[in-house]
């Protein structure tokens, strides 16, 4: 194993799930201002997209966002060779293949969760990729689909990647039935089974193994760690950016950038001017923002005002916005 093999994999004590339409540039800028260490992921970008599209708006990123990971949706092992291929000149840390998504639109390009009943092909798929591939290639997974019975499919399939070269796979602990319920419906009804992605971790030592779903809070990142070798969080994380992540780097044994969220809300200020100089508009910034004050005095007002005006205004909406924190603190 590389050192940066290495470093990633530690890196991944802590994640924060790809998320269609939220975990886009603006949104992990401000996640990596609030941890310096935990790995975080783009949103899915399709290999087709990739390969005939604009590459520099799929593919680019700050610098900053360090430690990163691109994730592809496919299910053709040449596309996705060649699409590992071109983002391998954008120097993302890692590469990882959705075989979880349940969205009607990954439904229907065949890939994603649907990809969990046909481990040989998702083995054909990420072989491909890291011939070709300078960093780790890496899956994210359910613990099934539809009828499948999760304790024989769940290390059926472990057992297809490791065998195919994987060592290291996210488990979303939620079977994802792809009919009859929407993406939606398919993060909270189906019943999450930490025990069984638990004894993965038992029944493949050698593997590096993250657990998630459902992890709202510190103290669960804390207990899955006991058992796992990371955890990753998604909604948590974006919703309650500071209850996540505002602490996250104490997993590393480190002080967090900030002591309390309005510094944070401070340190981006001149992150937002950029943005805005660079022709962008606030709301695509700070709407990844709203939740960080989550449960704390002027959460309400902060919310509000950016929620109100940052469509249209510009610094002046973020300035009131964090006025109506600071006034209630004092």
């Amino acid at each position: 194993m590389t050192d940066h093999s290495r470093n990633i994999q530690r890196a991944a004590l802590l994640s924060c799930a790809p998320m269609m339409d939220w975990t886009d540039r603006n949104c992990r800028v401000f996640h990596r201002l609030l941890s310096r260490r935990a790995l975080l992921y783009t949103e899915m970008v399709t290999a087709p997209a990739i390969i005939h599209g604009d590459r520099s708006r799929l593919l680019d990123y700050d610098a900053a966002e360090h430690p990163l990971a691109l994730q592809l949706g496919g299910s053709d092992p040449a596309e996705l060779r060649e699409a590992t291929r071109i983002a391998a000149d954008w120097g993302y840390d890692e590469i990882n293949l959705n075989v979880g998504c349940p969205s009607d639109r990954v439904q229907s390009g065949c890939f994603g969760a649907v990809l969990m009943k046909d481990p040989a092909l998702v083995a054909d798929c990420v072989s491909a990729m890291m011939a070709v591939s300078p960093v780790e290639v890496t899956v994210k997974c359910r613990i099934g689909v539809d009828d499948q019975e999760p304790i024989e499919t769940l290390p059926q399939f472990i057992s297809a990647m490791q065998g195919a070269g994987i060592r290291r796979i996210s488990i979303h602990a939620r079977k994802a039935w792809l009919q009859g319920l929407s993406p939606r419906e398919n993060r909270d009804i189906p019943p999450l089974d930490y025990p069984l992605v638990h004894s993965m971790k038992a029944a493949f030592p050698d593997m590096h193994l993250s657990i998630n779903g459902g992890i709202a809070d510190m103290d669960q990142v804390r207990q899955h760690l006991q058992v796992m070798d990371g955890v990753m969080v998604g909604r948590a994380a974006y919703h309650q950016p500071w209850d996540i992540l505002g602490s996250a780097d104490q997993l590393w044994g480190e002080t967090p950038p900030f002591d309390e969220p309005a510094e944070a809300a401070l340190a981006m200020r001149p992150l937002i001017v950029a943005h805005l100089a660079g022709g962008g508009r606030l709301h695509q910034f700070t709407r990844h923002t709203l939740g960080l004050f989550h449960g704390q005095p002027g959460a309400r007002g902060w919310k509000r005002v950016l929620s109100e005006g940052a469509s249209k205004g510009g610094i002046e909406v973020y300035d009131a916005a964090l006025e109506q924190v600071q006034r209630l603190a004092a």
